[in-house]
């Protein structure tokens, strides 16, 4: 059986964890303040990220789950971010290379030949962007879909702007091969 002291000590601890819960790391305004800052960013980058990571992953269900990561480590680092729009697209791009590459082995699967149209659809464009390597993908991606600079896209993947021009060369000559065999 506890003593009182015991027992005011487990309430003392129960209300410390309790408090320590629900106090936010930063303040939340019901005008104004972070919250608002990132319910902003949410609605407005939240279908043009999905989009991307789309294009970058070819599932809807890993697309979405790719943005909500980014948004989740976003707010996190809210109150750190200079320019939380960039950083939400380097962390999608990231992620969607993470995706990547638990899925090479996957790829090196030969795709199964589509249909004899001879127009290219949605589903052959998706599959001959699916073929690339991932850093080729994202930079085709980032520059004709998302109309980022090439310097841009340098800072989003980390690479340098020579290494750019050479991922759009190589991935257009590539997807070339496969659109006009």
């Amino acid at each position: 059986m506890a003593t009182m002291s015991e027992a005011g000590g487990e309430a003392q601890a129960e209300l410390e964890a309790a408090a320590a819960v629900a106090v936010p790391a930063a303040p939340i305004a019901s005008t104004g303040g972070w919250v608002d800052g990132f319910e902003a960013l949410y609605v407005g980058e939240y279908q043009p990220m999905l989009r991307i990571a789309f294009l970058l992953v070819d599932s809807t269900d890993l697309a979405e789950e790719v943005v909500h990561d980014a948004f989740a480590q976003v707010c996190e680092r809210w109150a750190k971010l200079v320019n939380p729009g960039g950083y939400l697209r380097t962390c999608v791009v990231n992620r969607c290379r993470d995706v990547q590459r638990r899925r090479r082995t996957e790829r090196r699967t030969p795709l199964p030949p589509s249909d004899q149209s001879t127009e290219l659809g949605a589903d052959e464009l998706a599959d001959a962007l699916a073929a690339l390597p991932i850093k080729r993908r994202a930079a085709i991606v980032l520059r004709y879909y998302d109309g980022l600079s090439e310097a841009r896209i340098a800072e989003v993947l980390g690479v340098k702007p020579g290494t750019v021009k050479s991922l759009l060369s190589r991935g257009l000559a590539e997807l070339r091969e496969v659109i006009e065999p």
